[in-house]
């Protein structure tokens, strides 16, 4: 099979004998929903192909080729009216250079939106008599000359709009001390920016323009715009579109299953790969009713394609194209109290929650020093690194979640920086977390956790101190996706064990253990003591206080429970180690073998 990872040209796909998966059932779903429509998804997440088909689908130049792209699909079958009715328009904002002033910004945008009318013209020469005149200046005065050429024909325009909100973004979250200021001048008062989707909605007016659909990531530019463009439907919440971008699970095994035959696995060896892409890669909900979770499309292609190459997972399952969104992660945990929602997130003992998502916000939200858990849980959930569940509080809240492990990755990796800021540190870590990893030591580990790591926490206003925090520090010095399944939280016969570590299938064949684990906190303040005192006591003091035989016990009665469910689960394969990890403070840790 081929596999169009990283193509975004529906005709490249469907000419060139591509694996395809047919959304264009909702063509007809697009039509009803409106003539100007927003659709809001993380980036790398199919947007342009799905502008792609639309344009395909509509371009009156590719009449001739409708059964040719489409006779086999489902809108092919039953076509709408509109099929190969409209002359395209394509404006892509991710093309435009956001560096510079707001001038030289103002006039790459205006550069870019010529070169799409030049291409424009030159594509639908044979179809629009009037001439279409280029003002090199003044790309809005070009696009006046397209709708004169548009109302001139029998044909009416479709404007696709992709990233609408890319090079906005990138100049807000550029960290530039005149962040702000380029922001204004492109968005407030008579900003170019705004200046652009005033001439969109005034040439929908009768004056040529007969749909919209715009792509975007989230809603940041929508409140400064408002006046500019207050007519665009957001149809990025509604069920029937949850999928529209995105893989369902059962597409992945249709796909997969040629693979695995081509392969001669055996039906156990095929479940385990499909098993292994549910958790790395599914996950995702956009839609307040939950109906069924969809995969990152680009991912989920990067893995059946390196499956299909090398006949084995990729060695990292998180494709490299996308771990740049640890960025959107930072910029969010620099944000006032982003770190605490980061945190929140990351251990899912106390779920993110807020009462609806934000679905407009502008550069004075962004900019100011009050952020909730609201805008901040909401912007996570736009950059597609926290997900809707089918979950509700008692309250009705939305409950969100970090969709799947290469997500979780992502986390990991931001915190990580924040608990070991010195290059010297991390290589320690990963020495340390190496050598748990194959002979179950703890002790560079902990005396990781406990001379850096813990060090990082002394100041730190977090809003809890008990074994979450002993859990982060864990779950970030050892998350290694090249050898573990690696889950926080993860059910187990209706009860919760802290942490597992599972080795990964393809990597049963070197030393590598897997993990159980299980923490407990022990307070100073319970102890009575202060933290030189406890700095000060031998490992086997540490352990025989009261406090700690208790909690020791205490987890030990869990790990029990887990440890049989996990050997039920996976059997003889387990090479499975139980810890049971008392933390005393921040200050030291009694950790034993059970």
């Amino acid at each position: 099979m081929k596999f169009p990872y990283g193509i975004c040209d529906f005709y490249a796909i469907r000419t060139e004998g591509y694996c395809y998966i047919d959304r264009t059932d909702r063509i007809p779903m697009i039509e009803e929903a409106g003539k100007n429509l927003l659709f809001l998804r993380p980036r790398r997440f199919g947007k342009s192909l799905l502008l792609s088909t639309l344009e395909n689908y509509y371009d009156v130049a590719k009449a001739q080729e409708l059964d040719l792209l489409f006779g086999d699909l489902k809108v092919g079958k039953a076509p709408t009216r509109s099929h190969n009715q409209y002359v395209v328009m394509n404006w892509d904002f991710s093309a435009v250079d956001p560096q510079g002033t707001p001038e030289q910004v103002k006039q790459a945008l205006h550069n870019h939106i010529n070169g799409c009318i030049e291409q424009f013209r030159a594509y639908y020469r044979n179809t629009l008599d009037y001439e279409i005149q280029l003002d090199e200046n003044n790309a809005l005065r070009s696009f006046q000359s397209v709708l004169t050429a548009v109302r001139s024909s029998p044909c009416k325009l479709y404007l696709l709009i992709d990233e609408y909100d890319n090079f906005a973004n990138e100049v807000l979250m550029s960290g530039l001390p005149d962040g702000r200021e380029r922001y204004e001048h492109l968005l407030f008062g008579e900003g170019a920016v705004k200046t652009v989707f005033k001439a969109v909605k005034a040439a929908s007016k009768g004056l040529g323009l007969d749909r919209t659909f715009i792509t975007g990531v989230s809603p940041v530019v929508l409140s400064d715009i408002t006046s500019g463009h207050n007519i665009a439907e957001n149809i990025s919440l509604l069920p029937e579109f949850n999928d529209l971008c995105g893989f369902l699970e059962r597409e992945i095994a249709d796909a997969f299953h040629p693979i695995a035959e081509n392969c001669r696995m055996s039906q156990e060896k095929t479940k385990e790969a499909l098993d292994m892409a549910r958790a790395f890669y599914n996950g995702h909900c956009f839609s307040y009713r939950f109906d069924e979770a969809v995969y990152n499309p680009t991912l989920a292609l990067y893995f059946l394609k390196a499956f299909q190459r090398e006949r084995a997972y990729p060695r990292r399952m998180l494709d490299g194209n996308l771990s740049m969104d640890k960025n959107k992660i930072t910029y969010i945990s620099r944000l006032p109290n982003g770190e605490r929602v980061v945190m929140d997130a990351l251990t899912e003992a106390d779920p993110v929650n807020i009462p609806e998502l934000v679905d407009r916000f502008g550069v004075e939200d962004m900019l100011s020093p009050a952020k909730d858990e609201t805008f901040l849980a909401s912007l996570l959930y736009y950059f597609g690194v926290l997900t809707l569940t089918d979950q509700r509080t008692d309250m009705g809240n939305l409950i969100l979640r970090i969709p799947n492990l290469v997500t979780r990755k992502l986390y990991v990796e931001r915190i990580r920086d924040t608990l070991l800021p010195q290059a010297q540190d991390r290589d320690d870590s990963r020495r340390a977390a190496e050598t748990f990893y194959q002979t179950g030591d703890m002790g560079p580990l902990r005396d990781v956790i406990e001379n850096r790591c813990f060090k990082s926490l002394d100041n730190r206003d977090y809003r809890w101190a008990n074994e979450l925090m002993v859990k982060i520090a864990f779950l970030t010095l050892l998350f290694n996706d090249t050898f573990y399944i690696m889950d926080s939280e993860p059910a187990l016969a209706r009860q919760y064990a802290d942490m597992t570590m599972i080795v990964r299938p393809d990597m049963r064949q070197y030393q590598l253990l897997d993990f159980l684990m299980e923490f407990k906190y022990v307070s100073l303040k319970q102890l009575q003591m202060d933290g030189e005192q406890v700095r000060n006591m031998s490992a086997e003091e540490l352990s025989n206080l009261p406090a700690v035989r208790e909690k020791r016990a205490e987890a030990q009665t869990q790990l029990a429970t887990h440890r049989n469910r996990l050997l039920e689960v996976y059997g003889d394969t387990l090479r499975l180690k139980t810890f049971s990890v008392v933390a005393v403070g921040f200050e030291k840790i009694a950790w034993a073998l059970v």
